[in-house]
Formats: structure tokens, C-alpha cells, sequence
């Protein structure tokens, strides 16, 4: 049986960004996308405006979506984040943790973080701001009809992201193994912030270098696909052990 690989978005990005990965088998996993407030079919509801609602409200949102199944969770940039959040949720409440956590493009969460200063930005400053600070630019900052739907996660969201962490509850290593991917070319995330990230586990933990800069898998999401699934397979020794 394959282990759903529950998928949490980059900001302001909703479940549509995994859509291409359904359409390609894998040996150890499925995607299993959750849709985040505020975003596509979701769009009327009011996005998550801070770090503790977005993690208790997506723990819930994992947990349906799995059904008491094993599961692994993956994050990028601010989904990497927000599934660490998340874990630290479902851990205070004593719920089914994720068998891997793996994240993507993103320093430990209890360091500092870039600030472009998203609540006082206009639309257009917003944008622009993206582009410069992760090297994306998105189809939808040039449509203004879509773009008035995507500014409103993206904002509350890289709010959340720039805003010290406040844990949801007390931040602890957990018995969760980590894979964290790294473009070699990323500019944002230094290697030794993403280095950090074995202090949240009391297990193992990985640092893989992937080609690219921090939006990395926007032109080569295949190169993602194949590094989970072999990572997903089964336990073995790389050289990125931390």
C-alpha cells in the first residue's frame, strides 16, 4: 500500500500546484493535496491570519484527509513552515504524527525570516516583492482578474511567514524522521539554515541537495517526484545524514 504524502503549499499557492503529480505513478507514495482557506475552490473563505489558526486548522484538514491512516507530510517555503506547526499540533493534542516529515526550500522555523513587509504593501509592491525575494513569477500577478483572487493568501500568508514564531505549543523535538531538500542554488536559504532543522527531531535527519534555486521544483517538479519517492522507499544511508 502506498503512504499518502499529504502536501501543504508554498504561500498564497493552493492544492492545484500537486495537481501535475497525480498524473504520474509512484512506487512508495500518492499525493494527497490539502486545500488551505482563501485559495481556488476555497477562495471565499477568510485565509489563516496567524500561525497557531493556520496549524490547528490544517491539522484537521490532514487528519481527514488520511483517515487514520500512516502518512508522510511534505511542505515547501511556508508549507514546510506551517507542517512543522502542524506537527507540533497534532503531537500536543495526541494524534497520529506523519511517519517523514519532509521540507522543502525553508531554514528551521525559529529563525529569522525575510520581512518585505506584506500587510502594508500594495497589490502591485506585493508582486513585485515575490518575484525579487524567491525568484517566481507567478502567471496569475499579470491577470488582474486572477490576481485579485491570489493577492489575499499571499498576503496573509507571508505575513504569518515573517512574523517571529510563536509556537502553537511548546516547541520539542519529535520522533519524526526529516528530509530536508535544498536547491544548491538558493539564494534565500542558506545550507546551514536548512542544516538547523535536525534539532527538531529526536530521529533521523537529512539534508538533500537538489539542482536549482528556491523555487527549484517549478521547472523540474519530476526531479522532486523521483527524490521523495526514493526517499519514501525505505530507510538507507546518504551522505546528507545530519
Amino acid at each position: 500500500m502506498k503512504l499518502p504524502l499529504v502536501c501543504l503549499p508554498f504561500a498564497g499557492a493552493g492544492a492545484s500546484v500537486f495537481r501535475p503529480w497525480r498524473d504520474h505513478e509512484a512506487d512508495s507514495f500518492e499525493v494527497v493535496p490539502v486545500q488551505l482557506p482563501g485559495r481556488e475552490e476555497l477562495f471565499v473563505e477568510d485565509p489563516y491570519t496567524s500561525l497557531s489558526e493556520a496549524a490547528a486548522g490544517t491539522a484537521e484538514r490532514v487528519l481527514a484527509a488520511v483517515s487514520d491512516r500512516p502518512y508522510a507530510l511534505f511542505g515547501h517555503s511556508f508549507g514546510a513552515l506551517l507542517a512543522h506547526e502542524t506537527q507540533q499540533v497534532l503531537h500536543s493534542k495526541g494524534l497520529r504524527l506523519p511517519e517523514r516529515l519532509i521540507v522543502s526550500g525553508a531554514a528551521a522555523p525559529w529563525l529569522p525570516r525575510p520581512r518585505i513587509g506584506a500587510a502594508s504593501l500594495t497589490d502591485d509592491e506585493l508582486a513585485s516583492r515575490v518575484r525579487e525575494l524567491v525568484g517566481y513569477d507567478h502567471e496569475a500577478f499579470h491577470d488582474p482578474d486572477l490576481r485579485e483572487l491570489v493577492i489575499p493568501a499571499l498576503r496573509a500568508d507571508m505575513a504569518i511567514n515573517e512574523t517571529p514564531t510563536a509556537a502553537t505549543a511548546p516547541t520539542v523535538p519529535l520522533p519524526v524522521p526529516i528530509s530536508v531538500l535544498r536547491g544548491t542554488e538558493d539564494e534565500l536559504i542558506s545550507r546551514a539554515e536548512a542544516l538547523q532543522w535536525a534539532q527538531a527531531t529526536t530521529t533521523t535527519c537529512e539534508l538533500i541537495d537538489v539542482p536549482g534555486e528556491h523555487m527549484y521544483f517549478s521547472t523540474d517538479w519530476p526531479k522532486l517526484w523521483n527524490t521523495i519517492d526514493d526517499l519514501l522507499r525505505g530507510p538507507r544511508d546518504r551522505a546528507g545524514n545530519v
